[in-house]
């Protein structure tokens, strides 16, 4: 499905809906979920906003003064309740300061967007919107589209070398083997209910 048709086919579900209409946008690191995202946002038009949830993780000192740094992107290094407040807030129609997180700096910069009363169709991209975890299924109940990417290992492995290169990341095979992948099949394996699984990107 292209981008343009995914957006129709949100633009017509959210027509019929009352209030903001919430979209998960799930899938492994490196699926494109961003790209996707973006993509839908300019198909859409003015009243269409991410939500990154990547916003949520933890900074690195929590990380390493729990001993979780090594897994940075894990399922528990991220502020599963925090971003569920977010969500729930924003589903309310009301003026919302989102964190942003920031590849270069390594970490999410508070009140870094808004999403204002005016941006109706909101779309959460991120690795675990999905999860069938406990404490994950406050975050999945909270959405009115439920959307999965699915892409092959080889394919996301190629694209973790690419973007890691381009951030100069040291030991990047180490930290895919380690850290992206395990995460990666964490998602493939534990999401669930998606709604449409989208093949290809």
């Amino acid at each position: 499905m292209t981008p343009d048709a995914l957006a129709e086919l949100i633009r017509s579900r959210a027509k019929s809906h009352q209030g903001r209409f919430m979209v998960a946008l799930a899938g492994p690191p490196a699926s494109g979920k961003s790209t996707l995202a973006a993509l839908l946002v300019a198909s859409l038009g003015p009243g269409a906003k991410v939500l990154p949830m990547d916003g949520f993780h933890f900074d690195n000192a929590v990380l390493e003064a729990r001993g979780h740094l090594s897994r940075k992107g894990a399922p528990h290094t991220f502020d599963v309740a925090g971003f569920a407040q977010c969500l729930s807030r924003i589903r309310t129609g009301e003026e919302v300061a989102i964190p942003i997180f920031d590849r270069h700096l390594e970490l999410a910069r508070a009140a870094a967007d808004v999403i204002d009363p005016s941006d109706r169709i909101i779309l959460a991209e991120g690795n675990y919107l999905l999860l069938d975890r406990p404490e994950w299924h406050v975050v999945t109940g909270l959405f009115d589209l439920k959307l999965l990417i699915r892409v092959d290992e080889d394919v996301l492995v190629q694209r973790l070398r690419d973007r890691w290169a381009s951030f100069g990341k040291p030991d990047p095979e180490a930290w895919i083997a380690g850290n992206d992948l395990p995460n990666a099949r964490v998602v493939l394996a534990e999401s669930i209910g998606a709604d449409l699984v989208l093949t290809g990107w």
